[in-house]
């Protein structure tokens, strides 16, 4: 055999063997990846449902709820989305509704997180999230500003419906100067939140967990 024989062949075998070898290395990194994440899920989860139960928790009384009510849960339809209403109970009586609501502010959508007794009046609304312009429209944070415990104890008797606005456009809501658009965009929200609920009373309170 002479050496460009010799050659041709070892070049074979370097091609044959550099898929295999990186075949290897691909199940290892897979393997390793699936290993961290079986390591980490459990984690992860925990510390997500630790948030949502604090973000549910701002919106509740203190001591109306002794039940977990991240596990107490119905899925209703709304406009072809699903919303998840989260029940708070006490020694079994379902007390408060709590579900997530969003409507679009100036910015982009605002979310909003609300809660409804048993007699519909809202226990408390919280922004969950938002792009509204720091210093005008970030007014709808609590901890910017108190405008959002406007909502507390509200209900669609108090005020009258056609007064679930801002004052500008007739309702009894204040507004931001120069960013009208996005308290009105949070009104719009609880209100059509108040609507749903309205509509699914009996599906939320009165359903088992």
């Amino acid at each position: 055999m002479n050496a460009k024989a010799i050659s041709l062949e070892a070049i074979r075998e370097k091609i044959a063997y550099q898929p295999l070898l990186l075949g290897a290395f691909a199940l290892l990194a897979s393997g390793a990846l699936a290993v961290a994440s079986q390591a980490t899920g459990a984690a992860i989860a925990a510390a997500e449902a630790k948030d949502l139960r604090d973000s549910l928790s701002e919106v509740l009384p203190p001591g109306l709820a002794d039940n977990d009510f991240l596990k107490d849960t119905v899925d209703l339809d709304k406009g072809g989305k699903t919303v998840t209403i989260y029940r708070a109970r006490q020694a079994g009586v379902v007390k408060a509704a709590l579900f997530k609501v969003a409507e679009r502010g100036y910015a982009g959508d605002i979310q909003v997180l609300m809660a409804v007794d048993s007699e519909g009046r809202t226990l408390g609304v919280r922004v969950l999230k938002h792009s509204e312009t720091p210093g005008l429209g970030d007014k709808i944070e609590v901890k910017k500003d108190p405008w959002i415990k406007g909502f507390d104890g509200k209900s669609l008797a108090d005020p009258a419906p056609d007064k679930w606005a801002v004052k500008k456009d007739g309702g009894v809501f204040d507004q931001f100067a120069g960013a009208t658009i996005t308290p009105r965009a949070v009104v719009k929200a609880v209100k059509g939140g108040m609507d749903f609920y309205v509509a699914h009373r009996e599906a939320i309170f009165g359903g088992k967990s």
